[in-house]
């Protein structure tokens, strides 16, 4: 019988210090308004700056596996997605496999920007179907407040920090129904990062100085977010002939209120359908969906035999899709 992969286990975490758009405003030239009415965003969870962020991991990952009842040593394999890892090696998932004791897995970690999450489960899934791993950790672990250039409002008050969790083990219950994932290359300038290679377009496009922080064209970055996630709902729904009816809550990345609203709209689902931690959050880039996940759970809104989507977009660009039966 084939196997499926099915989330058995979720967890997340976020840092204590909560900032408030209020506090924005001793920083940059905006206003708690002007914020809430163009991004959705009240406030967000943002890590001191010598905490590490694989600690939010660890804690994400604690939490899943104490919710999947799971002996960290039956863990066969761990992978972290992330746009902010704390080294270029070792990486997340290795730390984080020391720090929970998992020492039986395999360990690496994967760049596709917010869409990493869903990029994940989708490795994931492949690992169980083919029955070389039985037990994966899947984590999102993102710090994106080390960063943020804190005098550039047009990206400050969008971002936070976070981690989510998931154990995805093997079973003949149908779990993760399909998955949609892609990615246009064309646009990779539109969200960059710079590491160990500036060129002049982007020194120019940085201000104060900063040199490795993250810039993002908004008007662009918006245009794609509404047509790559609509089109990647509706084809992963349509490949397998389900309704968007049949759908009980869409998960979508959590970047932007304006970006959500078109997109349900596009879609015809109701926005009471659509978990939203936007608000309290801001954007935790690959780390939203997870943390909207288990956050969802831990409030009893998903219930067995409910069907789920969970949908992204991130730098790269890229687009990521699933659609899940929670058992």
């Amino acid at each position: 019988m084939a196997k499926h992969g099915v989330i058995i286990g979720q967890g997340y975490s976020l840092p204590n210090k909560i900032v408030n758009n209020s506090d924005l405003e001793k920083l940059v030239d905006t206003s708690d308004q002007w914020i809430r009415e163009r991004t959705g965003i009240k406030r967000r969870r943002l890590q001191e700056r010598e905490q590490p962020s694989y600690e939010m991991g660890v804690e994400a990952a604690q939490y899943a596996l104490k919710s999947a009842n799971m002996d960290p040593l039956d863990i066969d394999l761990i992978i972290v997605s992330t746009e902010s890892p704390d080294y270029l090696t070792p990486s997340m998932a290795c730390i984080i496999q020391d720090k929970v004791n998992a020492v039986n897995a395999a360990a690496f970690d994967l760049n596709a920007a917010c869409s990493g999450f869903v990029y994940g489960m989708t490795v994931a899934d492949q690992f169980i179907q083919t029955e070389l791993y039985k037990n994966i950790l899947i984590i999102a672990c993102e710090g994106l407040s080390k960063v943020v250039d804190w005098k550039d409002r047009n990206t400050c008050i969008l971002f936070g920090d976070g981690a989510g969790a998931i154990v995805l083990s093997a079973s003949d219950k149908p779990g993760i129904i399909n998955y949609d994932l892609g990615a246009d290359g064309t646009k990779h300038k539109a969200i960059t990062i710079p590491l160990t290679h500036f060129d002049e377009t982007e020194l120019f496009r940085r201000k104060n100085k900063r040199e490795q922080v993250i810039y993002m064209q908004g008007r662009e970055v918006f245009k794609f977010a509404v047509n790559a996630m609509t089109n990647s709902v509706k084809k992963l729904l349509s490949e397998k002939d389900i309704k968007i009816e049949e759908i009980d809550w869409i998960i979508p990345h959590q970047a932007n209120m304006r970006i959500i609203d078109s997109s349900i709209k596009k879609l015809n689902f109701p926005k009471d359908k659509v978990i939203i931690t936007l608000d309290e959050y801001g954007n935790t880039s690959s780390a939203s969906i997870p943390i909207a996940l288990a956050e969802a759970v831990d409030k009893g809104k998903i219930k067995k035999g409910q069907k789920i989507v969970l949908v992204g977009f991130g730098g790269g660009l890229t687009w990521a899709s699933t659609v899940l039966e929670w058992v």
